[in-house]
């Protein structure tokens, strides 16, 4: 079942990716948002204190039913705490605006730790780029038969970090740092066209992890 149906669901997603990142939390967010007029940018109210950050958001994408996230734990539980908070605040929004009941998820999120720089090489490309030619206009084997087109197109969606290391994309989102000391932009591009187009392959320990 979808869990965004339009373009405000969507670009809800892109705030909380933004504010819910945060020790801090506002008993009434999106209103505070709403109030000061900031629903289309990412500015914070000026009653809000200073963010401090709980985890560093490596790579995202959002799909119609299910989203990916690569994060990176700040303080301890601070990835089980952004997601709770997540997960609840976007069954309450889809319930409230739906007439659904019940959570909008099939039990609580699911996890795998990223133990070294190799896996997180594919699975940075999974995220960001399998998922994004799974949804490209002809879907996933009209990607890979032009993909240079299918991944210029990957880099302007919004719902998708690819844009923020390519430079389409300036938000306070992601955290570019740690995945940008491993590629650079061009290395990235050249890693995933290996790896989509079958030149590269996980080993058999990854592969699992990453697939099941």
């Amino acid at each position: 079942m979808p869990i965004v149906r339009d373009a405000e669901d969507r670009r809800r997603f892109l705030l909380m990716l933004a504010h819910f990142n945060d020790k801090f939390a506002a008993e009434n967010w999106f209103r505070d948002l709403v109030d000061n007029r900031l629903v289309y940018s990412f500015e914070r109210p000026q009653t809000w204190p200073e963010q401090d950050k709980i985890v560093k958001v490596i790579c995202f994408c959002l799909l119609d039913n299910h989203f990916h996230l690569i994060l990176e734990e700040i303080e301890e539980g601070g990835i089980a705490k952004f997601m709770q908070r997540f997960g609840t605040a976007m069954s309450k929004h889809f319930n409230e605006k739906y007439k659904e009941k019940g959570s909008m998820f099939q039990g609580s999120y699911r996890s795998k730790t990223i133990s070294n720089d190799n896996y997180l090489r594919y699975v940075s490309v999974y995220v960001q780029v399998k998922n994004a030619f799974d949804i490209f206009p002809g879907g996933y084997a009209s990607a890979i038969k032009d993909f240079d087109k299918a991944y210029t197109w990957a880099t302007t969606s919004p719902f998708n970090s690819l844009g923020d290391y390519a430079g389409v994309h300036v938000r306070p989102i992601v955290d570019k740092e740690f995945l940008s000391q491993v590629f650079t932009p061009r290395e990235f591009k050249k890693f995933s066209k290996d790896f989509i187009e079958g030149r590269r392959s996980l080993s058999e320990e990854a592969e699992p992890l990453l697939f099941e």
